[in-house]
């Protein structure tokens, strides 16, 4: 069972600080962390095959508190973006943009500032990682406008949450090596998947509001494709982890990482909005498993950068 979200109302009148601080907490997402944890994860695969192992915990932090906040600026565009359509959601209708408890104007000020804050975390890393922060905020900026357009926002999202990984390669490394844009590709595919889970949750909704997205492109096949994108994901971390010499405990990780994949299958068998969420929120673990593995296999196995 998952909670139901945080309900906060427009009553009239000026707004207490207690709920205004409230509402700037739910419009970040701060009482959901899913988000910066699934953006979270490719990073840290990254930053340790980057540093074999033993990246500088000085970098490590930075990417951690970026994440945080380059996703939490990311909420807020996403619901000036989408402040239009939020009211007619299930799922989104009490979001503080949807019910009138702030203004589009405080939740772009609030993307301004996050993204100036995570700009200044990235000018304590080389020039050239500062240079590719300019692409993601872009892409943070640019998704949530997506889903007007195109089918595939999910795949904009991927591009956002996973340039984290050339970044985290850049910045410990100077250079992005082909491993590392291997491992782009993971993120962007693993994105695919969890965010078209995410998207069955909200698709009759956005049927009726004309929003796109590729759980109402894959249709019917939705689990099929999804399927299809797991076995993919599966081959280029087995792919990562022969270029980059890890072992038996890698291995564990990416496998267990298929048994969660096996799960959210099951969970989705019925393609109902709760078993969907669920299956989302899985991608959790399998972000940590795979990260397990990558942890065991350097303290215990020894992978070199792949070139």
């Amino acid at each position: 069972m998952t909670r139901p979200p945080i309900k906060v109302y427009r009553t009239g009148g000026p707004v207490p600080l207690r709920e205004r601080l409230l509402s700037y907490a739910i419009l970040v997402r701060l009482n959901r962390p899913i988000g910066i944890l699934l953006l979270l994860w490719p990073a840290l695969w990254a930053l340790w095959i980057a540093g074999g192992g033993h990246p500088s915990w000085q970098v490590v932090l930075i990417f951690i508190l970026g994440v945080a906040l380059m996703r939490s600026a990311g909420c807020a565009i996403n619901d000036y973006a989408d402040r239009e359509f939020d009211g007619k959601v299930a799922r989104t209708r009490h979001r503080p943009l949807a019910v009138g408890i702030i203004s589009p104007n405080e939740a772009v000020g609030v993307f301004v500032v996050l993204s100036l804050a995570a700009f200044g975390l990235v000018l304590l890393l080389n020039w050239e990682t500062i240079l590719m922060s300019f692409v993601a905020v872009t892409l943070a900026a640019a998704y949530p406008f997506m889903k007007r357009y195109t089918h595939l926002p999910q795949l904009v999202l991927g591009m956002a949450f996973g340039w984290a990984v050339p970044m985290a390669f850049m910045a410990l490394t100077g250079a992005v090596p082909p491993v590392g844009w291997l491992l782009f590709i993971a993120a962007v595919t693993w994105a695919l998947i969890y965010d078209t889970e995410y998207a069955m949750v909200d698709r009759e909704d956005d049927l009726k509001i004309g929003v796109k997205s590729t759980a109402i492109l894959f249709g019917e096949y939705d689990r099929l494709m999804i399927g299809l994108l797991q076995l993919g994901m599966t081959g280029i971390l087995l792919l990562v982890g022969l270029k980059v010499g890890l072992g038996v405990y890698y291995q564990l990780g990416v496998a267990g990482g298929v048994l969660l994949f096996l799960r959210q299958q099951y969970l989705m068998r019925r393609r109902d909005p709760a078993g969907a969420f669920r299956a989302f929120l899985d991608n959790n673990a399998y972000g940590m498993a795979i990260f397990a593995g990558l942890v065991l296999d350097y303290l215990l196995g020894g992978g070199v950068v792949g070139r």
